[in-house]
């Protein structure tokens, strides 16, 4: 932070699961300029494709910037510290090599910590992050604990995981074999489906995309009080509370007062937050639940000025 030239500047990359974003920032973290691309989870596309959509939304936001102005460039995937640590080499070599900038230049790290760092400055805390996948993962001293984050097919709590029950609720109601539904209705008239097979097509055309986008019409029929949705989203909140918990007794925080940072779009469901704090409380009290104004790629044009080599 101790250079303040203008003319350099730095790059924030927050990598998902549905889209990258791309930001350029000056010094001070101001950001200037912000791009979108498609995924980069490496866990769903492959490192070769996450690396190509990485440049492309990197290009993107430096098109008017000579590139020895870039000193820094901070990337953040998931599954990278999970799976994929070995491959962070290979990433920072072959971006580099696309963008003809020095990978020396380039850092590779988590979603988690980014999502961490767009709330808080502290260094110990936790961060639960819940969007289409859901992770838990805190930090202590020189401790560290994470529990979930291993993809659609588990995450429970998360976007993926609610949208499978919704997705069976629907099928039971339309099939007789259970309660009926308001999600039933809301889904066939917002995506202008008029029969099973045509909702069963659909969902399978693009299910890791089409599955957590049912959630949206869940909190929508459990703002009206249906039981069913309501449910599926208490059950989501407390699992995602069973996450954090374990996080918290194994990193001792119980007595503590720390930053628990909640970060994914299953938060704007209050239903699902309330439960989190709910349970939380119970392990935690003196937990101190943020969440964020910015959004998480803040937490990586932090990271990427903290790379910065000091003159």
């Amino acid at each position: 932070m101790k250079n303040k030239n203008p003319k350099k500047y730095i790059i924030g990359v927050d990598g998902g699961g549905t889209k990258t974003l791309a930001v350029l920032a000056d010094l001070q973290g101001k950001i200037l300029k912000k791009a979108k691309t498609g995924p980069s989870n490496p866990r769903n596309i492959g490192v070769e494709k996450s690396v190509l959509n990485l440049a492309q939304g990197i290009k993107k936001v430096i098109k008017d910037t000579k590139k020895d102005k870039i000193i820094s460039i901070f990337v953040a995937l998931p599954a990278i510290e999970e799976e994929y640590k070995f491959k962070k080499k290979k990433i920072k070599a072959k971006l580099g090599s696309i963008l003809k900038i020095s990978q020396n230049k380039i850092s590779v790290a988590s979603d988690q910590i980014i999502a961490f760092k767009s709330g808080t400055d502290k260094k110990n805390g936790i961060v639960l992050i819940a969007g289409t996948g859901c992770v838990a993962h805190g930090w202590r001293g020189k401790k560290q604990s994470k529990i979930s984050g291993w993809g659609y097919l588990g995450d429970e709590g998360s976007a993926f995981w609610a949208g499978q029950k919704t997705y069976q609720a629907i099928l039971k109601d339309l099939g007789g074999r259970g309660a009926k539904t308001l999600i039933t209705k809301l889904v066939f008239r917002k995506l202008k489906i008029k029969n099973k097979e045509s909702f069963v097509k659909k969902i399978y055309s693009n299910p890791t995309k089409s599955i957590p986008l049912l959630t949206i019409f869940t909190d929508e029929a459990a703002i009206k009080k249906d039981k069913i949705a309501c449910n599926i989203l208490k059950q989501a909140g407390q699992e995602l509370a069973l996450a954090v918990n374990t996080v918290i007794k194994k990193l001792n925080f119980q007595k503590q007062s720390f930053p628990l940072v909640l970060v994914g779009s299953m938060f704007k469901s209050k239903i699902l937050l309330d439960t989190v704090k709910k349970e939380v409380k119970k392990t935690a009290p003196k937990a101190e639940f943020i969440r964020p104004k910015n959004k998480p790629v803040a937490g990586a044009v932090k990271l990427a000025i903290e790379q910065i080599p000091k003159q």
